[in-house]
């Protein structure tokens, strides 16, 4: 979820055309969220270097610091002595500084956590269910929501500034492949979730779709991204994102990388679509074909060693899916790295990633370019921590390029 940073110095505001009709406030705001965006993006940094990224004038670097220390968003570190001049003070952000929900809402489980300023999550909570009722949901936010906000001191309560949520696109249309009867997921298709949302929690909402949420996270807080990845995160339903030129790309409806709907082959000489061929959901059926008990694939701290041959088949048969939906993704644009990430136990993770580099080895790619295949950094996580980092960034930081939907 890399953002711009791009930043107006006050000085030359008249003078620029664009900002015709802009007042000192709005500017302020949108330096102020340059300043954290460049903060967040390097860790650390001392006020010369802010000013210097940031191209502010070295006086409105420093009124701009002074604001955020004060509003207890940043905190200055140890100063370091240089050899000439002062000695300089590095600049973070305040882990205390604000604080955010974040919902998944998934097909199998949802979670909410608490995470704060620096994308760590503080506590969180779950619910496992067949297939999501509108009601159960409800009641499980309502609660988590409580029980998260008392975790907090009071203080510390009045910092947190919205909830994310992340939902899959159109969420009742995959009721069949969901396992629910008939009718009993269309519901969803006329609630205005968000809204439900506000009046139980009390917090300003914003929705994206999960897996774009995922992807964000990914682009936000990963250790190993490029500017132009493709992006698979293989949960109940294996879904998407995309990442061209550091910009995360909803697209026109919010649906844009949405893989799992891409028709791929199978080893029977079938075309289906990519979630019925590298899901969890398949492996579930799998288990449960076998005569075994398939709960504890959806649990956070599961261990799939015991598996065995099933693990082995769904692996090679998920990652042939995931190669094929890479070598036509490479044919639309020219990605420079694909990321797998998913709700499965790293060992998983990396075995799923390596069958897939092996099963891309077979393709022919004349005309394209050779792209390098990766784990995600986040986990199974990831679709909960995009969500909850969409409040910052809709209140705290330059970020224009997620479809981010405030109630």
């Amino acid at each position: 979820m890399e953002m711009s940073t791009s930043v107006v110095d006050s000085r030359t505001a008249e003078r620029d055309e664009s900002l015709r009709g802009s007042n000192q406030a709005g500017l302020r705001a949108h330096n102020e969220r340059a300043v954290l965006s460049l903060i967040r993006r390097h860790g650390e940094l001392a006020k010369s270097e802010i000013a210097r990224l940031s191209r502010l004038s070295p006086q409105t670097a420093s009124v701009i610091m002074r604001s955020l220390e004060a509003d207890g968003l940043v905190l200055a570190g140890e100063p370091r002595r240089g050899r000439v001049g002062q000695p300089s003070v590095p600049m973070r952000l305040n882990p205390d500084g604000a604080f955010a929900f974040g919902l998944k809402l998934g097909r199998r489980t949802s979670e909410m956590v608490l995470m704060d300023f620096v994308g760590r999550v503080r506590e969180s909570r779950a619910i496992l269910y067949r297939f999501p009722r509108r009601a159960e949901v409800m009641r499980f936010v309502e609660e988590a929501s409580t029980e998260l906000r008392q975790s907090l001191g009071p203080a510390l309560r009045r910092r947190i500034v919205g909830l994310g949520v992340g939902m899959p696109y159109e969420i009742w249309s995959w009721a069949e492949a969901n396992g629910a009867p008939p009718g009993e997921m269309d519901e969803w298709s006329t609630v205005d979730f968000g809204a439900e949302l506000e009046r139980a929690t009390g917090e300003a909402v914003f929705i994206a779709n999960d897996v774009t949420a995922a992807c964000g996270a990914e682009q936000a807080f990963g250790t190993d991204v490029s500017a132009n990845f493709v992006y698979f995160f293989v949960g109940a339903f294996v879904g998407g994102g995309i990442v061209m030129d550091g910009a995360l790309v909803p697209g026109r409806i919010g649906n844009a990388g949405a893989l799992g709907s891409m028709p791929v082959p199978t080893r029977l000489g079938e075309r289906r679509q990519l979630i019925h061929v590298a899901s969890v959901h398949v492996l579930e059926r799998m288990v449960e074909a076998s005569g075994r008990s398939a709960v504890e694939l959806w649990r956070h701290e599961a261990d799939w060693t015991g598996l065995g041959p099933l693990l082995d088949e769904w692996v090679e048969t998920s990652a042939e899916g995931l190669a094929y939906a890479i070598a036509s993704s490479l044919a639309v644009y020219d990605f420079e790295r694909a990321v797998i990430d998913g709700s499965f136990p790293p060992p998983v993770r990396a075995r799923l990633v390596e069958a897939t580099r092996a099963a891309l080895e077979r393709f022919d790619f004349q005309g394209l370019q050779p792209i390098a295949v990766t784990q995600g950094s986040i986990g199974r996580s990831a679709r909960e921590v995009g969500s909850a980092s969409l409040p910052f960034f809709a209140k705290f930081l330059l970020d224009h390029r997620v479809l981010l939907a405030e109630r």
